[in-house]
């Protein structure tokens, strides 16, 4: 029997975990939460920068471990892309630029004319966001001749712990500056791109151990010298390891939280140009698999939403408006959530409106109105990437695995269970912080030698909800959405 330490950092929360693994036995429990309160607005020339308070992070994950007391490792996993500079005496360059800052605005489009979108898709099996870490390194412009390394936000923290410099493979695998052929940087891209290849740190399988606790840590901390393993360390590389699926069934997840990660696991690579122009992924998974999927905005739009109304003075509970949205029409109106208008800060019920009366619809009014709305939206938006995983890969669906933050919302499980058609199996809820602590238990010797035993561990131990479908004419409201109005 053995205590670790699972670090899980979202981009709206963060906690730490301290996960109990032995035979027949998975139990988490929360030493320690802490609100990880958004972008920071920093002025910067004429215009400002969003950034992420990393130091805040890292001063609460101390706090974490501290709370923790008696493990026998460490295990740190976050969202992906996000990344610290380091010049060559290791000191951080200023705070990370947050994903949903703008500075990346019109880069992809600048770099397909140097690199075209088919080969670079070719190379790095990515899916086209505005600021993947590609783009992100480009937006630095003079501030890249002082990097020496580039650390992605688990490693950054990984090396403040230990000293120890270096990237894990999955969250590398998101940045666009990754081969998933030869499973290393891809280097020629980044050359071709003006980034200094320099900046890429040696790579580490999820399940290495990175180091121990630099002496000074231990001691502030009042803790040994513990190992701290890489786990899979993007957020949804740790979600699927803990993906309760039986062997032998077809099945899709979805990673549901701030984004939502819709897809399937694979044993290669999908690089068809029919992945590329539905603008699917190939991020690497534990266990050398392949995590093919899609980004979808997720419930992001709603934290957005409710946090617009809190902002007016209104007095807004989570519970109360998911009531009210399960009473309001469902379908009535439907918005495409990945559209660029929904990912920046801002009004969220404006922009929902706007985007109603683009496609001819009818904007929802009431706060039930708007909350099933995205609801609604979201559901469809799963049903359309499950749909189009299992046309790509060949493989049919049985079942949908929902884990994740978005378990709680039972409107939003049946939902999807009525878009996609086939049972949902909903839970675990802390999926990312089990998957890390299933890969940090067999580093340190725990029999689970794949991940079939890790998710049959799952099974036994943690809580499942089944929501069957219902019916619901989803095909109509796909054409909805996809009917524009004539000005």
């Amino acid at each position: 029997m053995m205590r670790l330490a699972a670090v899980d950092l979202g981009a709206s929360s963060g906690r730490v975990m301290a996960g109990t693994v032995g035979p027949g036995r998975l139990e988490l429990d929360e030493v320690h939460r802490f609100p990880n309160g958004g972008p920071v607005r920093v002025a910067r020339g004429a215009g400002s920068t969003l950034h992420w308070d990393i130091l805040g992070i890292y001063r609460e994950t101390l706090a974490g471990l501290q709370a923790a007391g008696d493990v026998a490792g460490v295990g740190i996993d976050s969202w992906a892309v996000d990344y610290g500079l380091l010049d060559a005496s290791g000191a951080l360059l200023g705070n990370p630029v947050h994903y949903r800052d703008s500075r990346t605005d019109g880069i992809a489009e600048q770099v397909g004319k140097a690199i075209p979108p088919r080969e670079l898709f070719d190379v790095t099996g990515l899916q086209q966001l505005p600021f993947n870490t590609l783009y992100q390194l480009i937006a630095e412009g003079d501030r890249l001749a002082a990097a020496e390394t580039m650390l992605l936000i688990p490693d950054l923290l990984n090396h403040w712990l230990t000293g120890a410099v270096g990237a894990e493979r999955t969250n590398a695998s998101t940045t666009q500056l990754y081969d998933v052929r030869a499973q290393n940087w891809a280097t020629g891209i980044a050359a071709r791109a003006g980034i200094p290849p320099r900046l890429f740190p040696p790579l580490r399988d999820p399940g290495s151990v990175v180091g121990s606790l630099r002496r000074e840590v231990a001691e502030e901390l009042v803790l040994p010298q513990l190992p701290v393993i890489a786990v899979g360390s993007h957020d949804t590389a740790s979600a699927v390891v803990a993906v309760p699926a039986e062997p032998g069934t077809q099945f899709a997840y979805i990673s549901s939280g701030t984004w939502s990660l819709v897809g399937m696991e694979l044993t290669r690579p999908e690089l068809s140009e029919a992945a590329r122009a539905a603008n699917f992924t190939n991020e690497g998974g534990v266990d050398g698999t392949f995590r093919f999927l899609r980004n979808v905005m997720g419930l992001w739009v709603l934290t957005e939403t409710l946090r617009t109304w809190a902002a007016r003075g209104e007095r807004v509970e989570l519970a109360r408006v998911l009531a009210e949205a399960a009473d309001a029409p469902p379908l009535a109106a439907v918005v495409d959530l990945d559209a660029p208008a929904f990912l920046a800060p801002g009004d969220m019920p404006a922009r929902i409106a706007a985007a109603c009366r683009e496609t001819g619809q009818r904007p929802p009014e009431t706060r039930g109105e708007i909350v099933r709305c995205i609801v609604d939206s979201l559901a469809l938006a799963y049903r359309r990437t499950v749909r189009q995983a299992a046309e790509l890969t060949g493989r049919a669906v049985d079942v949908v695995h929902l884990v994740g933050g978005g378990v709680r919302n039972e409107l939003l499980c049946q939902l999807t269970a009525d878009a996609c058609g086939v049972p949902v199996l909903a839970g675990p809820v802390e999926a990312a912080a089990l998957g890390n602590v299933l890969v940090q238990a067999r580093t340190l010797g725990e029999d689970l030698p794949d991940l079939a035993a890790m998710r049959a561990l799952i099974r036994r131990t943690q809580p499942l909800r089944r929501y069957d479908p219902t019916g619901g004419d989803w095909a109509a409201a796909q054409a909805r959405l996809e009917r524009r109005s004539v000005p």
